[in-house]
């Protein structure tokens, strides 16, 4: 899959089958319509292209409005958006970068100049909801009437619903502040995970005697924060059973800075610089800021206790499904 920075430069605008939004999470309602993208392009003989935006939009306005509490919580990272675009069969995404020029971009401006001229859209799908251009004066009736005049074709995708639930980040993200994994998989279509390259830190989990694997969270607001059992993906041929805080550590950091903190709960080695997936099961209580360290260090081995609880139960869960099977 091919990523670009913006709009492609002229060798590289093939004419496309393109879909446009923030793709956060890219759910189960991002995936039937990546679907019908990537159909549609083979019948057609183009290119599946995805455009989607950094910062989000609603992040942007929040920020310029002096709001930032009010952006939208992040499901993914960029990496881990890309990583979903690419297992959906995307040929190439656009980032765009959503600034005040773009934002302010009248809808004939975003037809003429992004559809058209920028990304040669033969073919465009957008949800039933899609509005753009400057106070999103655009919407669906603009882009029919203008496929019309500019040769390209424009499809809607329905509304995806679960269990009565429209599927949307915004119900993905409702599940994961929540800490219901189940529900957030069945939104997603698999089971909520976080990549990220190991990094150093202060060390200060080794020396409370519970070693950390830390990254560095890009976005100020992601989607869940606390206390969680995961498994770690990258280190081994099966994921490795962890504990993982999620957040701004106000115990030891005053900065406000976004860390990931996993602990392995029976491994040891160098980790630094890999690539590895946090994939999160159960969470098990919210952060909190403790008066010192030796309180810290209780909570964090109580963690340690709880979690390794909980795979043992699930263990045995596994076996009696296991034995169950061979009976029938």
């Amino acid at each position: 899959m091919k990523v670009f920075r913006g709009l492609p430069n002229a060798e590289s605008r093939a004419p496309c089958a393109l879909t446009i939004g923030n793709f956060d999470g890219v759910h189960c309602g991002h995936q039937a319509l990546l679907a019908r993208v990537r159909h549609a392009a083979s019948e057609l003989e183009l290119e599946a292209a995805v455009m989607t935006f950094e910062p989000h939009p609603r992040e942007f306005f929040a920020m310029q409005a002096g709001r930032p509490d009010q952006a939208p919580p992040r499901i993914a990272g960029l990496r881990d958006k890309l990583d979903s675009l690419t297992r959906a069969g995307v040929d190439r995404v656009v980032v765009e970068h959503f600034n005040h020029r773009f934002a302010s971009l009248t809808p004939q401006q975003f037809i003429e100049d992004i559809l058209v001229k920028g990304l040669h859209a033969r073919w465009l799908m957008v949800g039933e909801d899609f509005c753009f251009g400057s106070r999103r004066s655009g919407n669906i009736a603009t882009l029919t009437e203008a496929g019309k005049h500019y040769g390209f074709q424009v499809e809607t995708m329905p509304t995806i619903t679960h269990e009565g639930l429209r599927v949307s980040s915004s119900a993905v993200r409702s599940a994961l502040a929540q800490g219901d994994f189940t529900q957030a998989q069945s939104l997603l279509g698999h089971t909520y995970r976080i990549s990220g390259h190991v990094i150093h830190g202060q060390k200060l989990g080794r020396t409370l005697g519970f070693p950390t694997l830390n990254m560095h969270i890009g976005h100020h607001r992601p989607a869940l924060s606390g206390i969680f059992v995961v498994q770690v993906h990258g280190l081994a041929e099966q994921p490795l059973p962890a504990v993982a805080s999620l957040g701004i550590r106000p115990t030891v950091d005053a900065s406000g800075r976004v860390l990931l903190e996993t602990h392995l709960l029976d491994y040891s080695g160098d980790c630094y610089g890999k690539l590895l997936q946090i994939e999160f099961l159960e969470k098990l209580r919210d952060e909190e800021k403790y008066d010192d360290l030796p309180t810290l260090t209780a909570a964090i081995a109580n963690d340690v206790v709880c979690a390794r609880a909980w795979f043992a139960e699930a263990g045995r869960h596994d076996h009696a499904a296991i034995s169950a099977t061979d009976r029938i």
